[in-house]
């Protein structure tokens, strides 16, 4: 299983999986879609939705897009059939000439390596097997805090290295094209491959900014797909539709222990980054809303790390023991 394969440095066929599942659910609703009355769609229905029917070269080109299969980023199916068909902002131009991606490739390549390299050099020292070794249990409260936070920082360069990865053979292909700058002299965006933004995730003020910078598309999948469709007409969302579609998430990760528990927490945690941010918008003196946004920064960053490693280990016993290591009111908080 992948969670499993994962732990070891490994991928399996089961990755592959998750991301055809997230391609399969959307274009079927996205076909739905096309069938309903305008005025009953939100925005990115409107604009995601299927007037007629894929043909089955198009949908299986679609699901098996080597360039997103092992890792994603997930895509729409529209942008798809419309990079194919070179319509839309593909349209090649009059002179018949469309945007170089060389350039942009090779900055994703760079931050590839980069990311690989770090990760190889950190992860001899903050290794996640630790946690249930006999030492781990010799530390303090501040080495033990200390650990959960490098062996989090550590294990995240990896994925930044295979989503870089995958950013570049989308933007090389050129789907990852999504249109112009609005400056005086447009230059060309490739933000549609885009899955992380490395320095908004390390230095998040708010865990309400992490699905923004985290898993970027499967996060936009999720808010479309789940979380907006949860929320009735005339009603604001709230923490039902929050934990909702973050079950949904550890559902479609994995059956583990380390899963649940990870995405639930996330969905606390969002909720009391949110609280924090009310507290700052209601004080009136600066010194106090410095400190409140401090403590949403330190929240932030303290929650993800420990939270983390619970989806880090994913196994049945080994996700319980180093939240145990903690006093039972620091897991809760």
């Amino acid at each position: 299983m992948s969670g499993d394969a994962w732990k070891e440095g490994g991928i399996d066929a089961t990755g592959a999986l998750m991301v055809i599942t997230l391609k399969v659910i959307s274009c079927v609703i996205n076909y739905n879609d096309g069938m309903l009355k305008d005025e009953d769609l939100r925005e990115a229905q409107r604009k995601n939705r299927l007037l007629k029917l894929p043909s089955l070269l198009e949908y299986f080109g679609y699901c098996l897009c080597c360039g997103s299969h092992f890792a994603g980023p997930v895509y729409e199916m529209k942008d798809y059939l419309e990079w194919t068909e070179r319509k839309g902002i593909w349209q090649r131009s009059a002179k018949g000439l469309s945007p170089s991606p060389y350039l942009a490739t090779f900055r994703a390549l760079l931050q590839a390596a980069f990311c690989m390299g770090l990760y190889l050099y950190l992860v001899p020292h903050f290794p996640l097997s630790r946690f249930t070794e006999p030492l781990y249990q010799e530390y303090g409260f501040g080495k033990r805090l200390f650990y959960h936070y490098m062996s989090g920082f550590t294990a995240r360069w990896k994925y930044y290295f295979v989503w870089s990865i995958s950013e570049a053979s989308i933007i090389i292909s050129g789907l990852g094209f999504s249109g112009w700058t609005d400056s005086k002299q447009p230059k060309p965006r490739w933000d549609r491959a885009k899955n992380v933004d490395i320095l908004g995730v390390e230095l998040a003020k708010s865990s309400v900014q992490l699905p923004l910078v985290w898993n970027i598309q499967v996060s936009t999948w999720l808010r479309h797909y789940v979380y907006e469709r949860l929320i009735q007409k005339g009603k604001k969302a709230g923490f039902f539709q929050l934990l909702a579609t973050q079950t949904v998430s550890a559902v479609w990760h994995g059956l583990y222990p380390g899963y649940i528990i990870f995405f639930v927490q996330s969905a606390t945690m969002i909720s009391g980054s949110r609280v924090l941010y009310r507290w700052q918008q209601a004080t009136q003196t600066v010194p106090l809303k410095k400190l409140f946004e401090l403590m949403n920064f330190a929240y932030t960053l303290l929650v993800l790390n420990y939270s983390s490693v619970g989806f880090m280990v994913s196994s049945s016993r080994s996700p319980v023991s180093p939240f145990m290591s903690f006093n039972i009111t620091f897991l809760f908080m």
